[in-house]
């Protein structure tokens, strides 16, 4: 008989004096979560936000687990100094590690234990800290905060400030989210978020919330100024204010007033299930690499060769994330292209042509369909190149804008493409998310074989957003990007639990920033397609 999830557990992690490996400043750490196989084999899980500058990390980003009584979970947690933007952590400086259990840490409820080297000796005085907590409530809270004349600490310039949300627990606040950094702005705008009641409250609307505004320079040490609340007060208004009070600058200063107000505004929140439950269909599409890297399809050193198991990365990719987005999609007839080929009959270079070699009509029935037109595919075109990325995009993008005329949420596409390599039109690439970063859409790459994708990090939002060739920066994250190699001795569905988990979150953000809820009718009819 399969285990049974008894609950979920959320792991908030931190970390006090960490290895310093940067010459002139600090380590910039960053953690990453790995889980031992039934193979006995590691697999990426997640990873924390990147600290700035700092010994004693306090990361934001939460770690989600399913909790299983019955099994012994393995669990080993890596910190890293991060110096640059490729995702293969080998570049960069190894800070220790701390391997455990899930078991040991639910029954710790807090963990502190010192971090090792590889080679099992102590990593200087560096401890890890990790605390648990069952996740009892899936309701999200979506802000949108803004500040007025905060104080400048900068000697030239402006400040560039912050906010941090901070969570009541019996042992004193804990971090429960990070906003991004508004360069040179005494008056910032940040970015739309959310942030689940569970991390922020426990789900008790009555509990104090604390927020700061800091500023991060580099001829200063970070201040902040605070106030404190409880999430009743930024719920039950459409608009609250705060005034931010710096306790230091107050006790010095007579007829001190503040320094800034915080203005909080909460939108009207649905979640993911709202949606979905209100009628809500996701359109998936499939890309796939056809470009001469991948080598001969004959040869088993090729990626496209199928092994006399039937398997491949490009299919075991279509497999894996198309059997779990199929079910959000009433009528499972899924668009499936090609790039990067020489088809039949003229024997032109495409970058965008259909599986079934029917452009009228490129729909395959259910994730069998598009396995069965890949197959039948291979064999028929002539592998070639560049790998340009823009065109399917903006194909899958024409149809998510015609989505955009509707007043409900009730269309959202989601892309897959499944590549081999470097992206060759980087720039249109970019300016292509960029524009579709402002449509009911999202975009999964998926890297099989051994090729640098460093650049396809750059792509993923997840440590700043992505720009346009113009400057013009995206509305919002929609790529989400993994190496298929790191999944090689993972289950079957962590592949897809991966690179789908970002998708609910993107659905929600998308339609609450466009003030659609959710049509709350019968199931919508699937439109006339991507064709």
């Amino acid at each position: 008989m399969a285990a049974q999830c008894v609950t979920k557990v959320e792991l908030t992690v931190s970390c006090e004096n960490l290895l310093d490996k940067d010459i002139g400043s600090k380590s910039d750490p960053l953690c990453v979560l790995l889980m031992n196989s039934s193979e006995s084999k590691w697999y990426e899980l997640a990873r924390t936000e990147k600290v700035q500058n700092c010994l004693n990390p306090k990361f934001a980003k939460k770690f989600v687990i399913d909790y299983y009584f019955e099994i012994v979970q393995k669990l080993k947690f890596g910190i890293y100094d991060i110096d640059n933007k490729t995702i293969d952590l080998s570049d960069d400086d190894f800070l220790g590690e701390l391997e455990c259990t899930l078991g040991q840490v639910v029954s710790s409820k807090k963990l502190t234990r010192p971090l090792v080297l590889k080679n099992k000796t102590p990593a200087g005085k560096g401890t890890i800290t990790i605390t648990a907590e069952e996740i009892k409530d899936n309701r999200v809270v979506n802000f949108e905060v803004e500040a007025r004349k905060l104080d400048n600490k900068d000697f030239f310039g402006k400040s560039d400030p912050y906010l941090e949300f901070y969570k009541q627990t019996q042992t004193g606040w804990q971090l429960a989210h990070r906003t991004e950094v508004v360069k040179n702005n005494l008056n910032p705008t940040w970015r739309p978020f959310r942030i689940p009641l569970q991390s922020l409250c426990g789900g008790d609307m009555e509990k104090p919330i604390k927020a700061k505004s800091k500023c991060q320079t580099k001829c200063l040490s970070s201040y902040s100024c605070c106030f404190v609340t409880d999430t009743h007060a930024v719920t039950f208004f459409p608009q609250a204010e705060f005034e931010c009070i710096n306790s230091k600058k107050k006790q010095k200063k007579k007829g001190y007033k503040n320094s800034g107000v915080v203005s909080v505004k909460l939108c009207q929140e649905y979640s993911f299930l709202d949606y979905i439950m209100g009628g809500c269909q996701l359109n998936f599409t499939v890309a796939v690499d056809f470009t001469g890297s991948n080598g001969d399809p004959r040869s088993p050193q090729s990626l496209h060769y199928i092994s006399p198991q039937g398997v491949n990365e490009y299919l075991t990719a279509i497999w894996s994330v198309g059997n779990v987005i199929q079910d959000y999609d009433s009528d499972k007839m899924f668009p499936a292209f090609g790039f990067g080929a020489q088809i039949p009959p003229t024997w032109q270079v495409s970058h965008e042509f259909p599986l079934n070699f029917n452009p009228a009509n490129p729909f395959c029935a259910g994730i069998e369909g598009v396995v069965e037109a890949y197959r039948v595919c291979l064999p028929q075109v002539k592998l070639y190149g560049p790998t340009n990325f823009s065109p399917i995009i903006n194909h899958v993008a024409c149809f998510a804008k015609q989505a955009l005329q509707q007043t409900t949420a009730s269309q959202y596409y989601v892309l897959l493409i499944i590549t081999d390599g470097v992206i060759t039109d980087m720039d249109d690439t970019r300016n292509a998310i960029v524009n579709a970063s402002r449509l009911p859409m999202s975009i999964i790459i998926v890297g099989v074989g051994g090729a640098d994708f460093s650049a396809m990090e750059f792509l993923d939002g997840d440590d700043g957003r992505l720009r346009s060739q113009t400057g013009e920066a995206a509305m919002r994250d929609i790529v989400q990007f993994v190496p298929f190699r790191q999944f090689q001795n993972a289950p079957r569905e962590a592949l897809a639990q991966s690179v789908l988990a970002e998708v609910p979150s993107q659905v929600v953000e998308f339609f609450n920033t466009m003030k659609l809820g959710p049509t709350r009718t019968d199931p919508a009819p699937n439109p006339a397609g991507t064709a």
